[in-house]
């Protein structure tokens, strides 16, 4: 039987940003719930404040001394994901009473945490792999990315339907529109606004993920093999390419790089660079995540090091700024989660009035897309992503085997969603901006195939195009 695969990718070499790929297992894992309750899934039952902040930095083991730090950023530790709703939970001020809730029709806790006592780390720079932590010692028998593909219940690739959005583009269009009047009265200066595209998942899941490392790397990609809840298995897959907090212990510091401003690859860079429009919209979230790290830096030690760049990505080009901080002493990477929970990204600004009017805005509950994804390494180390570019594949009905996850646990009938969405500023336009959200969604094109809106044919479905998306685990690493 295959383990839970628990995997943080560096599809696209960067030395600085995406230099190690991290594959790990579960030992048990933290979750925390919608309703409010804190529970541990696997081993010994463990309690809880049921105060998901508390319960973290309960869990969280003092770090090492750094001054024996070693190179690799994790040495074993916790992985997995925040979705976008804890940060009403941490501020209860983000979410307005007096009108109807976005409806959580899927389910996904607010957080899971997985505890992983070991692992193994590729550094792609040196093209080598590491065990870590107690793996270094006694490595699981089980740890192939994909099956055997000579096994009966192995089965080849996926199927992905008709992706549907019940936001048409009028009415997209029209919820722009909405917080473009926000933004004049004088609200906030910047909404980030989103839309939700779902389609029919059968197959397996893994052959989906690795088909997205071939064919859509990217410098934050994440796939995590999540324990039922409410009885429906889940899986999460990321090919982000944004990086929301990054934390190293041994000097301490703390950096973000917000993104903010789209353009489609095949247009001019120099396009994105001369946009006066979408250099203010960084400006902004610099501004804010300024703010939110000078809550726990030292006092004068944050800088934007790099106001703007424009970075190059597989289907769009980005404008990123990259901003640095010293966390004060006394101060830990939960109290740093907590003062910058979510991204300012993805919300606007001001962070609370801007996820009020999200609020309004958006029908459905956005979970784990546009939280976070990444771990906390035993040392200290930290590394978060912003859950951008985020699939999530749900099963539409409680599970009837108990068996593991893993890959010959085939889904038959589930769900996958990918939301798309950007930043809304005074003189945003309905239709660029929505034409920006098929612009983010393309990516999908590039392991899925086939469209994205309402009335083009099926994506996947042949058995050939099952067999060409049937990836190889001896393709990973493939920076």
């Amino acid at each position: 039987m295959d383990v839970p695969l628990l995997a943080l990718h560096s599809g696209r070499f960067h030395k600085r940003w995406a230099r190690f790929t991290i594959l790990a297992a579960p030992d048990g894992v933290y979750r925390y719930t919608a309703g409010g309750r804190s529970t541990w899934v696997g081993g010994s039952s463990r309690a809880f404040s049921h105060d998901p902040m508390a319960d973290l930095a309960s869990l969280l083991s003092p770090p090492t001394d750094c001054r024996e730090c070693s190179e690799l950023p994790f040495v074993g530790g916790w992985i997995g994901y925040f979705s976008y709703e804890l940060g009403k939970v941490i501020e209860p001020a983000a979410s307005r009473s007096e009108h109807s809730l976005p409806t959580d029709d899927r389910g996904w806790p607010l957080v899971e945490l997985a505890r992983c006592s070991g692992g193994l780390v590729y550094d792609h720079l040196r093209s080598s792999w590491h065990a870590v932590g107690t793996w270094a010692d006694d490595l699981p028998d089980a740890i192939a990315l994909a099956p055997q593909r000579g096994a009966p219940s192995a089965e080849l690739g996926f199927r992905v339907g008709e992706f549907t959005c019940p936001i048409e583009r009028a009415d997209y269009e029209d919820r722009i529109a909405r917080a473009i009047e926000y933004i004049h009265a004088g609200d906030v200066f910047q909404v980030n606004v989103t839309r939700r595209l779902t389609a029919p998942f059968a197959g397996n899941s893994r052959d989906l993920f690795l088909a997205s490392v071939q064919h859509a790397p990217a410098w934050y990609g994440a796939y995590m093999e999540l324990a039922p809840s409410d009885g429906r298995r889940r899986r999460l897959m990321s090919v982000s390419p944004e990086l929301f907090l990054d934390f190293e212990p041994r000097r301490r510091i703390v950096t973000t790089r917000p993104i903010k401003g789209t353009r489609p690859a095949d247009a001019a860079p120099g396009e994105l660079r001369a946009s006066i429009k979408d250099t203010a919209e960084l400006n902004m979230i610099v501004d804010l995540m300024r703010n939110d790290l000078g809550r726990v830096c030292e006092f004068g030690s944050v800088v934007v090091t790099d106001p703007r760049r424009i970075e190059m990505h597989p289907t769009v080009h980005h404008g990123v700024a990259t901003i640095q901080g010293v966390l004060r002493p006394g101060a830990t990477v939960v109290d740093l989660l907590t003062a910058s929970f979510p991204g300012g990204s993805v919300t606007g600004a001001p962070k609370i009035r801007a996820m009020q009017i999200i609020e309004k805005l958006e029908p459905v509950r956005r979970g784990p897309y546009c939280g976070a994804i990444g771990f906390f390494s035993d040392d200290g180390r930290m590394t978060l992503s912003i859950a951008i570019r985020t699939l999530l594949i749900t099963d539409t009905q409680a599970a009837t085997s108990s068996a593991a996850p893993g890959c010959a646990d085939l889904f038959h009938d589930a769900r996958i969603d990918y939301a798309v969405g950007g930043g809304i500023v005074a003189d945003s336009r309905p239709a660029a901006e929505y034409q920006e959200t098929r612009d983010k969604a393309a990516v999908l094109h590039r392991f899925v195939g086939g469209g994205i809106e309402p009335g083009v044919p099926r994506v996947c479905g042949s058995s050939e195009k099952m067999e060409e998306n049937a990836c190889n685990s001896r393709a990973l690493p493939l920076g």
